[in-house]
């Protein structure tokens, strides 16, 4: 596998595809970035965050678009814990705007949305549910999530969609660990909306370390 360029400056420590639909967990140091490439374009990554050694502090997406009063997450956005603690920075990213609104699809959500008989379809919840299911945590540990390249235009009104993705093939997100932070992520497996072209894709991980 090639060595994408415009890598974070120092040693590769990990380099995975986690398949379309798949869960993934790893502990990421403090210093450490994740790259997340979404290789073949308009695929969607939830992901939630924990801090590594007590995981009741998690990702609030409430405190992170307070903090930076914007609805979006940048290059730049310090990404806050319910405790107020930056656990990563988004160092870089290609694709305009990351979203922390839209939520996590579930059986439910699909059953509502889209009509009873998706209720059995695969969904980003029941992944975190079963690969939180290792570490002692359970489903009220599944809190407002980020959407790595989906696109939810907010409008004027506050009225908001899921559309067509804006990431291209190879366009990918830098995540700089500020303390140690458990990255728990469904690579999501959607496809009754646009979020990932109704075709679900695999996506590159690469930890750097400095």
């Amino acid at each position: 596998m090639s060595t994408p360029s415009e890598l974070p400056a120092g040693r590769i420590v990990y380099d995975e595809v986690v398949e379309a639909r798949a869960p993934w967990s790893r502990v990421v140091q403090a210093g450490e970035t994740l790259r997340i490439v979404d290789l073949e374009g308009n695929q969607a990554v939830d992901c939630i965050l924990y801090r590594a050694d007590d995981p009741v502090e998690r990702y609030s997406a409430a405190d992170t678009m307070t903090s930076q009063n914007n609805v979006y997450l940048v290059t730049g956005t310090e990404l806050l814990s319910n405790e107020g603690t930056v656990l990563m920075t988004i160092t870089g990213t290609t694709v305009e705007r990351h979203d922390t609104v839209g939520g996590a699809c579930s059986r439910e959500s699909n059953s509502l949305r889209y009509g009873h008989h998706t209720r059995a379809q695969h969904a980003c919840v029941e992944n975190f549910v079963h690969d939180n299911a290792r570490r002692g945590m359970g489903k009220r540990d599944v809190v407002p999530n980020i959407n790595w390249f989906m696109n939810v235009p907010v409008e004027a009104d506050g009225s908001l969609g899921i559309v067509d993705g804006i990431s291209p093939p190879g366009g990918w997100v830098d995540l700089r660990a500020e303390i140690d932070t458990l990255v728990a992520i469904s690579n999501c497996p959607q496809i009754n909306n646009p979020c990932n072209g109704f075709n679900p894709t695999p996506v590159r991980l690469i930890i750097t370390a400095p």
